[in-house]
């Protein structure tokens, strides 16, 4: 299973994109945000700062985020630039999401879990996990969570009630046995109505972050002409070239 964010910035000197790769840690992702644990937060942190060391933060700055996990991080991401001025000068001309955002799915959340932990584990030790996290999960995210939520929001909750302004293309698939398909059309329409540009592809048929495996060249090719199409609405007048997510 692939836990990434990725930063994808254009170089002046070349018509490609220099990447930033991360993967989160299997304790920060099931553990650390179960529990509200903001550990994934000095993680956005660390990681804008590397565009400022790479003397890129005038570039466009493009993310590709994978599953829950990529999007846990890119929730502190979009804080980041909400609430602190030293990276307003990023200019963030879109963001493909594969296979999320979900919320409140406990039995896909052990699917993914039991995905990450791997065949090489104990069959005790794993259901020990397995019963810890889904009793963790049901009672902080969904039964406590009405009350919860007012110390440490979801991931899912967190970007839909506050999104950043710059487009948006999530790839998912009705057969995703992980992160519902329902759950992410609902985010998309609730980002709608806030004003953010959603485009979206439903492969139907393809598991959980495995679009790219099965339909390689559709998926190549929409990414691709998503992200020309963020890059030509990027350009002209200064003032449309940022899209800051204060403006929301």
């Amino acid at each position: 299973m692939i836990l990434t964010t990725i930063l994808y910035f254009r170089m002046r000197a070349h018509q490609g994109c220099v990447t930033i790769r991360y993967t989160a840690p299997l304790k920060t992702v099931f553990i650390s945000e179960t529990f509200g644990y903001k550990e994934l937060s000095s993680t956005a942190l660390k990681l804008l700062e590397i565009l400022y060391d790479y003397e890129v933060e005038n570039s466009p700055v493009f993310f590709h985020v994978f599953s829950n996990g990529g999007f846990m991080l890119y929730r502190y991401i979009v804080e980041l630039l909400h609430n602190d001025k030293q990276f307003s000068s990023l200019r963030v001309v879109g963001a493909v999401v594969d296979s999320a955002p979900g919320s409140g799915n406990i039995r896909g959340a052990l699917r993914a879990l039991t995905a990450t932990l791997g065949p090489r584990i104990s069959p005790v030790l794993k259901y020990i996990l397995l019963t810890l996290f889904a009793v963790s999960v049901f009672l902080l995210r969904i039964v406590l969570y009405p009350m919860t939520k007012f110390i440490h929001k979801n991931h899912y909750d967190a970007v839909g009630d506050r999104p950043p302004a710059w487009p948006h293309f999530l790839l998912y698939s009705r057969a995703d046995q992980v992160i519902r398909h329902r759950d992410v059309e609902l985010f998309m329409e609730t980002v709608a109505k806030k004003g953010v540009p959603v485009h979206s592809c439903d492969f139907a048929s393809s598991a959980h972050v495995c679009h790219f495996r099965d339909f390689p060249e559709q998926y190549t090719r929409k990414c691709r002409d998503f992200l020309v199409a963020c890059m030509k609405d990027s350009e002209g007048p200064e003032i449309k070239k940022r899209q800051y997510v204060q403006s929301q």
